[in-house]
């Protein structure tokens, strides 16, 4: 009986790496060996064409001393997200709360709030460059119908990149959908021993709703700070990084070493400062979130 556990076992092992291989091959090619090697990558002053020598640190010396569109692409970045993100959760939580009551063609509403995060990326964008054109696009006619001159938003470096965050506002969908099943997690009879003791709604939502969901916001905070700090295609294909280098991205800065000026040890570098970056600001949130995460178990 023992022997014919251990082939069962035995079997049942090798069907599960038999199983498991596409997605560990897929991971050791396409995400370890990348890794790994860009690592090297730091260290030299390779291109495109994979043609390089070691040069130390001179690449984190390069963009630390002798860069100054780093910090300028690093701060632009930075702006983006510490508006976008609390922006985009407060929104996100707001319209969840709508989301969730029960009324007619709630579902209507949901999918249609859901539709523009799943839209192609490059068709939202150009069609929202039609929207921000300072001559003929609809917020600025919009606003001349009541006697208000809109600004160039694309072309001003004042309001340039609060066209870029708007755009993504726009596409909270996902963190929509995310905090509406963190609220349908919550109890009823939460709620309705609330109302037994006389809580009016408002203090349903700061007592009950606002502590049970602070685990959901804390996960769309995390992911909203990672996707933030990669913002690159809205900027890319609006401004290419203007006007005056007021929508110039981190991202941007690593494709234009990288892709359009063939320094592939530099690209690397910026990409592994921005990883220590995110990883940094990341730990900083987790170790804070013991204060205002509240888990029910």
């Amino acid at each position: 009986m023992k022997a014919r556990k251990n082939s069962i076992a035995k079997r049942e092992e090798r069907h599960f790496f038999f199983f498991i291989s596409p997605w560990l091959l897929g991971f050791l090619i396409f995400t370890l060996y990348p890794m790994i090697f860009s690592v090297i990558l730091v260290f030299t002053n390779m291109d495109m064409t994979g043609s390089g020598k070691f040069i130390g640190f001179a690449n984190i010396i390069r963009a630390f001393v002798q860069d100054p569109l780093f910090y300028k692409s690093l701060l632009n970045t930075l702006y983006f997200v510490l508006v976008s993100v609390p922006v985009s959760l407060i929104l996100a939580f707001l319209i969840a709360l709508l989301l969730n009551q029960k009324i007619r063609g709630v579902g209507f509403f949901r999918t249609s709030f859901y539709i523009p995060y799943i839209t192609s990326g490059v068709a939202v964008t150009l069609l929202w460059g039609w929207i921000f054109n300072a001559q003929f696009g609809l917020i600025n006619y919009f606003l001349s119908l009541f006697g208000i001159t809109g600004p160039s938003w694309l072309s001003d470096t004042k309001w340039a990149m609060p066209a870029i965050i708007i755009m993504g506002v726009w596409t909270i969908g996902n963190s929509i959908i995310i905090t509406l099943a963190g609220l349908q997690d919550i109890p009823e009879q939460l709620y309705e021993s609330a109302e037994i003791d006389g809580a009016n709604g408002w203090v349903k939502v700061m007592r009950i709703t606002l502590p049970l969901v602070t685990p959901t916001l804390y996960f769309n905070l995390i992911m909203g700070i990672i996707g933030g700090f990669q913002i690159f295609m809205q900027p890319y294909i609006l401004t290419e990084g203007g006007p005056s280098y007021a929508t110039y991205t981190y991202m941007m800065h690593i494709y234009n070493h990288g892709f359009k000026y063939s320094e592939m040890g530099y690209a690397s570098t910026l990409a592994w400062l921005l990883f220590i970056v995110i990883m940094i600001i990341t730990q900083i949130v987790n170790r804070t979130s013991k204060y205002w995460v509240y888990y029910d178990n």
